[in-house]
């Protein structure tokens, strides 16, 4: 994988919008997460979701885009959309890539799109805005356990390192700027600790309904060897989602923000990850 990257004129200091342009190579193997089925198709599942799911929250938050009197939000929110914008474009082309070895992106994707379009046609903005809010908290969470324990991607392919640890330090710089649209606009607390229960419910049955739909067609869905691999690695004893709830119940307050967690020690290390494996190609600051 290659990548020319820069920082568009569109972000802030705090949330710069990099241009990545990943190019994901063929001989990459289809198992590139500890040649483990489960994780490496958990992964691809997710990614499936994200560039409609960019697309949702870009539109979510547009729809207020024009309300806002903050001049730093209204910097803030360009410079959320430039983010979003961009991880959609790369896990587009990430979908791709998993496509060419003979999985069911598109279906997925498809579904996907389908789903959201539905749920777009039947719930008011408010609520679409708080689905958003819910889902940068999960991407946020999951964003930052990463960057808290980067080994955690060491047995990952080196070449698609570079784009789960962007990624992740992109949703720790923006996980705030939904949130504020939504406090200054909506600031209705059962809609959003609501939402943010169906959401969770969906989210994980969905995610596991992808992984499995993916596994089935890699032909390893009774590989149970790698699935419990996978599953210890997800939440055993030192595992990706140990000590991630009191986070997810944290959102339930109802003097909850996201920034009261500071990470900016976490993505300045991560950023210094990912210079590592990119070199010069990736700027350290806006």
């Amino acid at each position: 994988m290659s990548s020319q990257a820069h920082t568009t004129m569109a972000g802030t200091p705090a949330i710069p919008v990099r241009r990545m342009d990943f190019e994901f190579d063929d001989a990459i193997p289809t198992y590139w997460f500890g040649n483990n089925p489960m994780l490496t198709m958990l992964l691809t599942g997710l990614s499936c979701s994200f560039p409609e799911g960019e697309r949702m929250f870009m539109r979510a938050v547009r729809h207020y885009q024009d309300r806002i009197t903050d001049p730093e939000l209204a910097k803030e929110v360009r410079a959320f959309i430039g983010q979003e914008a961009h991880h959609g474009k790369e896990h587009q082309a990430f979908n791709e890539f998993m496509g060419r070895k003979g999985l069911p992106i598109a279906q997925i994707e498809g579904f996907v799109k389908n789903a959201i379009a539905f749920e777009e046609r039947h719930l008011t903005k408010e609520r679409m805005l708080a689905k958003t809010c819910a889902l940068e908290h999960f991407t946020a969470m999951f964003a930052e356990a990463i960057l808290e324990h980067p080994e955690l991607l060491d047995s990952m392919d080196e070449r698609l390192r570079p784009l789960w640890l962007w990624h992740a330090i992109e949703e720790s710089e923006h996980k705030s700027v939904a949130f504020d649209v939504y406090q200054q606009h909506v600031d209705n607390y059962w809609t959003r600790v609501s939402e943010m229960a169906v959401t969770t419910v969906m989210f994980s049955f969905f995610t596991s309904l992808h992984t499995v739909k993916l596994l089935r067609a890699s032909g390893e869905q009774r590989n149970f060897k790698a699935t419990a691999q996978g599953l210890n690695k997800l939440m055993g004893r030192k595992g990706f989602f140990r000590g991630m709830l009191p986070q997810y119940l944290a959102y339930y307050r109802p003097n909850f923000h996201p920034a009261e967690r500071d990470s900016t020690a976490l993505r300045n290390r991560g950023l210094q990850l990912l210079k590592g494996l990119l070199g010069d190609k990736l700027p350290l600051a806006a």
